[in-house]
């Protein structure tokens, strides 16, 4: 039983007197295809083997009571038998959201205990939130007896988002969380939720994160003002073609022929999304192919429409772009998620991974002065209850 997991089961038992069940929920690293989704566009994430652990128990006392042991060792304790009401610290809304939300649905629901702890960095753009989301719903779905399938617990934690923490987001950080799966990568048609496996080679490459230590909420203006001015373009083609409901329904002649009555801004946004949606499809096509180097180009073109059109990057995430881009053993790197501050990503040689981490941090630390956080990672399979005899393999 590794140190983690120890931690975790003691400080439940030093908080509670039930025993817990417990449930590991990964990150995800989504390796092109950002703000896609809540355009109903395509995707590309794979679970990551940066991860939440969760010990969970209902209670009798129609309350939760949660301990968050990365957050220095936070008690939180909340009545469930009203009304819910956000907390200011933060951490616990993705608790409390999942309450409101059960409540919303008619759902079964009882007061619960859990204590957590992760390797997820907090605001790098991993989707701790979901992860976090993943662990409970899941828990309380084992607990309960509620069986509900995967897709509805993505949906439920995407609920959470949009109903309580505030953030209008797409599906993919949930649904990677639940549909994960060690040695590929999910292409998501986010706008019915087909999804295809598609084999990534963790023998020869490398997932390099590169964490810029600029942490921005994804419940700021910003994230929802770019999903504002999407649905300003679809309202406008909307009126030209009864069938455009989203940016992923528009084609590249109706856009062209159009765009001149759209604002610059919105036209930028609109044409970002449509490319990157096409750089999804015929990036997931050079993975079945094993064409590395032709799906790294599309990462690094995913970067410059997100930095040029979508203007969601900043100066830190552009200098560790930059800095790949004539560096050996680097394929492909691109800002990764809702943008201003988070993580690169970045597909490398296994065996220049090390190397290359080194060269980013000098490189980093000589412009900005600050040391970043690199993480090689590796994909992994999505949320489940951790089985005792299990644990060493999370090690």
């Amino acid at each position: 039983m590794n140190d983690r997991i120890e931690k975790i089961i003691s400080a439940f038992q030093h908080h509670f007197s039930s025993k817990p069940m417990l449930v590991r929920s990964p990150g995800r690293a989504n390796l092109i295809g950002d703000h896609t989704d809540y355009n109903n566009g395509f995707v590309l994430p794979a679970a990551i083997d940066q991860s939440i652990i969760m010990a969970i128990s209902p209670n009798r006392l129609h309350k939760v009571r949660a301990v968050a042991l990365d957050v220095e060792n936070q008690h939180f304790e909340a009545d469930i038998s009203g009304a819910i009401s956000p907390s200011e610290l933060g951490w616990p809304n993705y608790l409390l959201g999942v309450i409101h939300v059960f409540n919303q649905m008619n759902l079964p629901m009882t007061g619960f205990d859990c204590v957590f702890a992760g390797t997820i960095p907090i605001g790098a753009g991993l989707s701790s939130s979901a992860a976090l989301e993943g662990a409970v719903i899941f828990g309380l779905d084992q607990l309960l007896d509620l069986n509900l399938t995967r897709i509805e617990i993505a949906k439920l934690g995407q609920q959470v988002e949009h109903q309580f923490v505030g953030v209008n987001c797409g599906i993919m950080d949930q649904f990677a969380n639940l549909y994960g799966k060690k040695k590929y990568v999910i292409r998501l048609d986010c706008k019915n939720l087909e999804h295809q496996l598609i084999p990534f080679p963790d023998e020869q490459f490398s997932i390099l994160l590169c964490d810029t230590k600029v942490h921005r909420e994804l419940a700021g203006s910003e994230y929802n003002l770019r999903r504002q001015q999407c649905d300003e373009a679809v309202s406008y083609f909307s009126k030209i073609d009864p069938n455009v409901n989203s940016l992923r329904d528009l084609s590249f002649q109706l856009f062209e022929e159009h765009r001149k009555n759209l604002s610059p801004i919105v036209a930028n946004r609109s044409r970002f999304v449509l490319d990157e949606n096409e750089r999804v499809l015929q990036g997931a096509s050079d993975l079945e192919n094993g064409d590395l180097e032709s799906f790294g180009y599309k990462m690094y073109s995913s970067h410059y429409g997100l930095r040029d059109q979508y203007e969601v990057s900043c100066s830190e995430l552009d200098i560790l772009v930059e800095a790949t881009e004539k560096m050996p053993g680097v394929l492909g790197a691109r800002m990764m998620g809702g943008g201003f501050g988070g993580c690169t990503i970045n597909i490398v040689m296994k065996e220049q991974a090390e190397e290359i981490s080194e060269q980013l941090i000098q490189v980093y630390e000589k412009k900005r002065k600050i040391t970043p956080d690199v993480y090689l990672v590796q994909t992994s399979d999505g949320t489940d209850v951790l089985p005792v005899e299990n644990f060493a393999q999370y090690e």
